[in-house]
């Protein structure tokens, strides 16, 4: 089964096309380009690098967050009208779950990180077994030092993973046991969704379209604003 995966949860875009066999092509694109100015060129352009028609997707598997609003929004839009236009299934991928699964491999507790800006971030805790990663906590948004105060209350040795453990990694160094994972694998991988997915495909474990919603955990900026206009009224 071909499987088509989309990513837009940061600032980099993640498009792949991958089999239960591995990845065919993938493309990741970043930079100041907003991700829902690149998801639809990007995947024209991955089919097009590939030879691929579209009539040969079998699924579609999308990343849901959290992760910033716009090109949240708009990767989960275009996902969810591919899967419908074309009768396809689709499944939904928490951002972090793809984080920590591409570092799978780690003995220590896995933290995945997103820079969620405002001076904050998202973040979780998974624990290595042998399938992947096993969720040890809920999604959860808050200031690095809130952060920083769950890695010390684990008490174990922390791989902290994903580019918002970069971004505030002198808050997060002095707390415990800590590890920090590569820049090179910072942002949540549409390659590495697809192949965390393949079982659920395979099995036919599949979302319902209209179930498939961004992860948000908090207001936008937009609502906050609105707020402080009514309230200054």
């Amino acid at each position: 089964m071909l499987i088509l995966g989309v990513d837009t949860s940061t600032q980099h875009t993640s498009v792949a096309l991958a089999t239960e066999q591995g990845t065919v092509a993938a493309l990741d694109l970043g930079g100041d380009r907003a991700a829902h100015e690149l998801v639809v060129p990007a995947l024209e352009q991955l089919l097009a690098w590939s030879g691929v028609a579209l009539d040969r997707i079998g699924g579609v598997a999308v990343g849901i967050g959290p992760g910033l609003f716009t090109g949240l929004r708009v990767g989960v839009a275009t996902a969810k009208g591919l899967a419908q236009a074309r009768g396809l299934p689709i499944v939904g991928v928490a951002s972090l779950d793809v984080l920590a699964f591409m570092h799978r491999h780690s003995r220590r507790l896995i933290c995945p990180v997103l820079d969620a800006k405002r001076g904050e971030v998202f973040y979780g805790f998974y624990r290595p077994v042998p399938a992947g990663v096993a969720r040890q906590t809920g999604h959860q948004a808050g200031t690095p030092e809130h952060l920083a105060a769950d890695i010390h209350a684990t008490g174990e040795d922390v791989l902290v993973v994903g580019a918002g453990g970069l971004v505030y990694r002198r808050t997060l160094e002095d707390v415990g046991s800590v590890e920090f994972g590569s820049g090179e694998r910072a942002h949540p991988s549409a390659a590495a969704m697809v192949d965390l997915t393949i079982p659920r495909f395979l099995r036919e474990d599949f979302d319902r379209v209209f179930d498939v919603e961004p992860i948000y955990l908090r207001r936008s900026d937009a609502e906050i604003a609105w707020d402080r206009r009514t309230g200054a009224r």
